[in-house]
């Protein structure tokens, strides 16, 4: 299980630039959905975080999986949080964003309770 960026995404040039030198962190113009989106990762602070956002609309839960194959490979774990109202920052309308601690495994509920699997075969 790894975290990686899309290197051919990677903004290279502006305010915005970084290479590969810069590992895991940067930001980057990602062809996804019918009109692209603008995501930044980072992976320090035991936290890999990659923030998903769009001019002028949130980006659609089938974006965000597509972001986070993009990032994560297919048996990783990663969440979204719902932060208590004392922690709230919205620093974008349409943001959201990715993350997976580095030194745990994220807790997940038991198959069962989320759904049959005949089911997510048959839409999946």
């Amino acid at each position: 299980m790894s975290f990686h960026v899309p290197e051919a995404d990677r903004i290279r040039v502006g305010k915005l630039a970084s290479s590969s030198a810069d590992g895991n962190n940067g930001a980057f113009l990602l062809r996804v959905g019918r009109d692209g989106l603008f995501a930044i990762a980072s992976s320090e602070g035991g936290w890999e975080h990659v923030s998903v956002s769009h001019v002028d609309r949130c980006p659609t839960w089938d974006e965000m999986a597509e972001v986070a194959a993009l990032f994560w490979d297919p048996e990783d774990t990663v969440i979204q949080f719902r932060p208590p109202a004392s922690d709230y920052v919205n620093c974008h309308p349409y943001c959201l964003h990715w993350w997976r601690p580095t030194h745990a495994d994220l807790p997940r509920p038991p198959m069962w309770m989320v759904g049959p699997r005949a089911a997510a075969v048959a839409h999946g």
